[in-house]
C-alpha cells in the first residue's frame, strides 16, 4: 500500500518538516537553571589533634574494621545484624523505592505510546439539529469499531525533563548513602554493645572472685575473734564487706541481660534469642596496635552522612532548573494512528486507517507570580542544603578529632590503672600478712581490699572504654560499609 491510499498525500511533507524542526529544537535546547558542581569543603590538610596512641594518618581500613578486634563471635554478630536488622532492611527498601522513582523519571525522555480498542453502538435523534442527516437517525443504530495507537512526547526545550532526571538520580544516591549511614551506625552499635557485654561479664567475675577472697578474710577474722586474738568488730566489718561486694552482682547481671536483649534486637531477632550463645563470659576484645585515621579529605569522601548532604545539595540544585523551566513554553508532540470502521469485517482494510499528528505549545502568561515564587523556593532549599553540607563536614571533622583524642587519653588512663592495680595488689598482700602477724588492725585489710576491688573494676571498664573509643573513631571516619554492604535487590 502507498502513502496516497492512506490519505497522507501532500500533508506528509509538512508533517515531516514539523517533526524535523521539533527534533532540531530539542537538540538545540538548553537546560535552564544552575549546573551543579561539588562544593569546596575547605577541610584542613592535616589533623590539628596530635597523632598518638597508635593512631596515624595512614589510610583507614576501608571495610570491616571490627575484624581487627579478632573476635569470631563479634564477627558473626555483625554479619547477622547486617542480614536481619530492621532499620537496615527499611533503608534498603527506601533505596529500591528511589531507584524505581529514578526509572519513572527517566521514562519522560522518550515518547509514551498507548494502544486501545473499542466498540460502540449509537443512534442519533432525528429531532435534533442536523439529526435527520446524521447516520443512524432513521435506523436502530450504528456500529463503530476502533483500534489504534496514541503517542505523546514532550520536547525538552528548556531542560525540565533533564533536570527532573538529575534530581531523581541524586535522590537515589541519597537513599543509597543513607543506607550506608545506617550500616555504619549499626556495626558500631553492635560492637559497642558486645564490648559492654564482655566488660559486664568481666566485672561480674571480678566481683565473684572478690567475694571469695573477702570471704576467706572474713573467716580468718571470725577465727581470730573466736580465738580471742581479735575483736568482734573485725569479724563484723569483714562480713559487711563481703555482703557489700556480693550486692554488686545482681545489678551487673541485670545489665548483662539487658545488653544481650539489645543485641538480639539489633540482629533482627527477639530479645532472648542470643541468651544461650552469649551467656558464657569471654574476654574483652583487644584493639590493634595501629589504627589508620587517614586525612581530613578522606573523611569527607568516606563519611556517609557527608555524602548524603552532598547528594541532597545536588538534588536541590537540579530542582532549581525544574522550577525555572516552568517559566518557559512547554512544547509537546502528539499523534495517533489506527483503524475505524462501522463494520468489523472492513476494519483491517486500508480505507479504515486514520491518523493525526501535530505539536502543541503551552505558554504561561499569568499566574500571579506563583512560578517565580517556586523558583525562589527551590533556590532557598538549595541554599539550606549547602548549609547542611558545610555543617556535616565540620561536625565530621570535630567527631573524628575528638574520637582520636578520646582514644589516646583512655589508653593513657588504662596504663595508669594497670600500675595502680599492681600497687594495690602488693598493698593488699602486705596488709593481710601484717594482720595475720598481729601487726596491724583489720581496718587496713578492709581498706586495701576495697581499694583493690575498685581499681580492678575501673581497669576492666577502662579496657572496654579503649575499645569503645576505637569504635567511636572508626564510626567518625566513616568506616564499615565499603565491601560489606547488604544487598538491596527486590525480593522475589
Amino acid at each position: 500500500m502507498t502513502s496516497e491510499r492512506f490519505g497522507i498525500g501532500r500533508r506528509s511533507g509538512w508533517a515531516a518538516r514539523g517533526v524535523g524542526l521539533l527534533s532540531l529544537a530539542a537538540v538545540a535546547g538548553c537546560a535552564v537553571g544552575p549546573d551543579y558542581a561539588r562544593p569546596k569543603t575547605g577541610e584542613p590538610g592535616a589533623w590539628t589533634a596530635a597523632m598518638e596512641g597508635g593512631v596515624s594518618a595512614e589510610a583507614a581500613d576501608a571495610g570491616a574494621w571490627w575484624r581487627a578486634l579478632g573476635d569470631p563471635a563479634l564477627d558473626a554478630l555483625v554479619e547477622r545484624a547486617i542480614e536481619g536488622n530492621h532499620d537496615l532492611r527499611e533503608a534498603a527498601a527506601r533505596v529500591r523505592e528511589a531507584r524505581a522513582q529514578r526509572t519513572a523519571a527517566g521514562a519522560a525522555r522518550v515518547p509514551s505510546v498507548d494502544a486501545g480498542a473499542g466498540y460502540t453502538r449509537s443512534r442519533s435523534s432525528p429531532n435534533s439539529r442536523f439529526g435527520r442527516f446524521a447516520a443512524g437517525s432513521d435506523t436502530d443504530g450504528v456500529d463503530l469499531y476502533q483500534a489504534g495507537f496514541d503517542a505523546s512526547w514532550e520536547v525538552d526545550l528548556f531542560g525540565r525533563v533533564r533536570r527532573t532526571i538529575e534530581a531523581a538520580e541524586a535522590d537515589a544516591q541519597v537513599a543509597e548513602e543513607s543506607r550506608r549511614s545506617v550500616l555504619v551506625s549499626l556495626s558500631a552499635e553492635v560492637v559497642r554493645n558486645f564490648v559492654e557485654l564482655r566488660a559486664l561479664q568481666s566485672r561480674e567475675a571480678l566481683a565473684a572472685e572478690s567475694v571469695r577472697v573477702q570471704s576467706d578474710s572474713a573467716s580468718l577474722a571470725r577465727a581470730r575473734f573466736e580465738g580471742g586474738i581479735a575483736s568482734e568488730l573485725d569479724a563484723a566489718r569483714a562480713e559487711a564487706q563481703v555482703s557489700a561486694t556480693r550486692a554488686r552482682i545482681p545489678a551487673l547481671r541485670e545489665e548483662i541481660a539487658r545488653t544481650i536483649h539489645r543485641l538480639g534486637v539489633l540482629t533482627g531477632q527477639e530479645p532472648g534469642a542470643l541468651r544461650e550463645s552469649l551467656s558464657a563470659a569471654g574476654p574483652i576484645p583487644s584493639t590493634p596496635t595501629s589504627i589508620g585515621m587517614g586525612l581530613p579529605a578522606d573523611l569527607v569522601r568516606r563519611r556517609p552522612d557527608i555524602r548524603v548532604a552532598e547528594r541532597e545539595l545536588a538534588a536541590a540544585t537540579a530542582r532549581i532548573g525544574v522550577a525555572t523551566a516552568d517559566l518557559y513554553p512547554r512544547l509537546s508532540l502528539a499523534g495517533s494512528f489506527g483503524l475505524e470502521s462501522t463494520t468489523f469485517g472492513t476494519l483491517p482494510e486500508g480505507d479504515s486507517i486514520f491518523w493525526s499528528i501535530g505539536p502543541s505549545v503551552r505558554v504561561p502568561i499569568f499566574n500571579a507570580g506563583r512560578l517565580r515564587a517556586l523558583v525562589r523556593v527551590a533556590d532557598a532549599r538549595a541554599e539550606r542544603a549547602l548549609v547542611r553540607h558545610e555543617r556535616a563536614v565540620l561536625v565530621g571533622l570535630e567527631e573524628a578529632q575528638n574520637a582520636a583524642v578520646g582514644l589516646a587519653r583512655e589508653q593513657e588512663r588504662r596504663a595508669l590503672l594497670e600500675a595502680a592495680v599492681a600497687s594495690d595488689e602488693r598493698a593488699t598482700d602486705l596488709a593481710t600478712h601484717l594482720y595475720t602477724q598481729g601487726l596491724t588492725d583489720y581496718l587496713s585489710v578492709l581498706d586495701a581490699q576495697r581499694q583493690l576491688l575498685e581499681q580492678r573494676d575501673a581497669l576492666v571498664q577502662s579496657r572496654a572504654a579503649v575499645v569503645q573509643a576505637m569504635v567511636a573513631l572508626s564510626k567518625a571516619i566513616g568506616g564499615g560499609w565499603e565491601g560489606v554492604e547488604a544487598p538491596v535487590a527486590s525480593r522475589d
